[in-house]
């Protein structure tokens, strides 16, 4: 039976799974960016402090992206509905608007990078030579911020607009190109200095530097023809900015606050072992990876949801959120359950062996993630909702009361008072999206994100 929109459940789930799959493709490349950065420098010697460096990096680099991520969402939320609104001036005007953005974001954030690098590494418990290790790595890698983050708005506007496979076909130019360079500039070969791991820095920005230089190409030559962007300077749009603004910095902060609850697991653990902390820099890789089918389907919610307020559909906008959940959760229940039986496999990866102290921590990190994974698909489609509609405020409350409230004083609790180290440091973080999903679905039936996605029309 279909819906107030005419539109049949199967078709939707189809329509859902047709935008994600490309989605969850780009996103994993994306994650595989510095998948291969590790997995490679795990070669080195000195591997251990390597990894322990590249574990405190990837904690700065989350950090430092949750402008981007705001400007991002906002993007989204902005072109979907002008989208489905058939308003085509809008969506042009609001890409050239976030291309300048993210420009002048980037660039400062390649310039804060390079004096918060070092102090924030020996803040989070690092040792004087991890310190040293990590900005090696961190100040190439931050000074070309801006190409990573145009190419992340460009994927973004074109999600918007329902085309998710030219993105993805541009990461795998991006990542045919990283893997390239970085075997060569790390171990030193094709004719390529060896640099250890200031290779994998100059590796991955010369990636992405082509990779955004196609796909500008592309985008061009009218290759979307729902989408145009135009090179050259414009007048800020104020009223456009404070719109972004409006809708970004909740889902900024959210990041935030994420990010604030791994740092406080990183801080933690550098407390307890620092073979931990490189445990756990190696299981966000996993994580990253695994949650990014989640993470797709809860873009591809967005969108669509997003294109569906623009066009006054609220029940298909409940259509969209059905789909996603049931989607997202058959997703992330089986690669669950294949991270829990391949964890041993997984850390050998990383040239870890998994009988090692590291591959030990290693294996406890992974193993509560994959028992977490279910809960996180039902969080992540209703988080695609709330951010299609411009709720954002919504998501970040619920992550603030989960975040503070419940997770990290239960992480210092089972870790410390409980004496059950870094397992229990690691435990509240699945935990903790229990409470976030049951608040999500709360949010949900008040349908007070339907009043705001409409009043965001245009």
């Amino acid at each position: 039976m279909s819906g107030a929109s005419g539109v049949q459940p199967r078709s939707m789930a189809r329509q859902l799974a047709s935008l994600s799959w490309p989605l969850i493709g780009l996103n994993v490349l994306n994650v595989l960016a510095l998948a291969v950065d590790t997995a490679m420098c795990g070669r080195l010697d000195g591997a251990d402090q390597v990894l322990i460096a590249l574990g405190f990096s990837t904690q700065l680099i989350f950090l430092l992206m949750v402008a981007m991520i705001g400007l991002t969402v906002g993007t989204v939320a902005t072109i979907a509905r002008a989208h489905g609104a058939g308003d085509r001036a809008r969506v042009d005007h609001t890409l050239a608007q976030s291309s300048q953005l993210t420009v002048i974001l980037g660039l400062s954030i390649g310039v804060i990078g390079q004096f918060v690098a070092g102090p924030f590494v020996s803040a989070m418990g690092g040792s004087d030579e991890v310190r040293a290790i990590a900005v090696t790595y961190l100040r190439p890698l931050l000074a070309g911020t801006a190409l990573p983050y145009l190419s992340i708005l460009y994927a973004a506007a074109l999600r918007g607009v329902g085309n998710t496979r030219l993105a993805f076909v541009v990461a795998l130019v991006i990542n045919g190109l990283n893997a390239f360079f970085n075997y060569g500039l790390i171990l030193g070969h094709w004719g390529m200095p060896a640099l250890g791991l200031r290779g994998a820095a100059y590796g991955t920005v010369l990636a992405y530097f082509f990779g955004v230089i196609l796909m500008m190409s592309l985008l061009l030559q009218g290759q979307v023809p729902a989408l145009g962007l135009r090179v050259r300077l414009v007048a800020i749009d104020r009223p456009m900015a404070k719109e972004l603004l409006r809708i970004g910095w909740p889902a900024a902060f959210d990041m935030v606050v994420l990010n604030a609850a791994f740092l406080s697991i990183v801080g933690m653990l550098g407390r307890i072992d620092e073979l931990a902390v490189a445990a756990h820099g190696i299981g966000l890789r996993v994580q990253a990876l695994a949650f990014v089918p989640g993470m797709s389907v809860s873009q591809a919610t967005g969108a669509l949801v997003g294109q569906a307020l623009g066009a006054g559909n609220i029940e298909r906008a409940r259509q969209v959120l059905r789909a996603s959940v049931r989607l997202s959760m058959a997703i992330m229940t089986t690669l669950g359950a294949l991270i829990i039986a391949a964890g041993a496999q997984i850390v050998t990866v990383f040239d870890v062996d998994p009988l090692s102290s590291l591959g030990q921590f290693s294996l406890d990190w992974m193993k509560l993630l994959g028992y977490g994974m279910p809960i996180v698909g039902f969080y992540v489609a209703y988080v695609g909702l709330l951010q299609g509609a411009g709720a954002t405020r919504v998501s970040l409350r619920i992550n603030l009361m989960t975040t503070f409230g419940f997770q990290i004083p239960l992480s210092y609790f089972l870790g410390f008072p409980m004496g059950l180290g870094a397992w229990g440091v690691w435990a509240a973080f699945p935990l903790a999206f229990l409470f976030k999903a049951a608040l999500a679905h709360r949010a949900y039936k008040t349908d007070m994100w339907a009043a705001l996605g409409s009043r965001g029309r245009r």
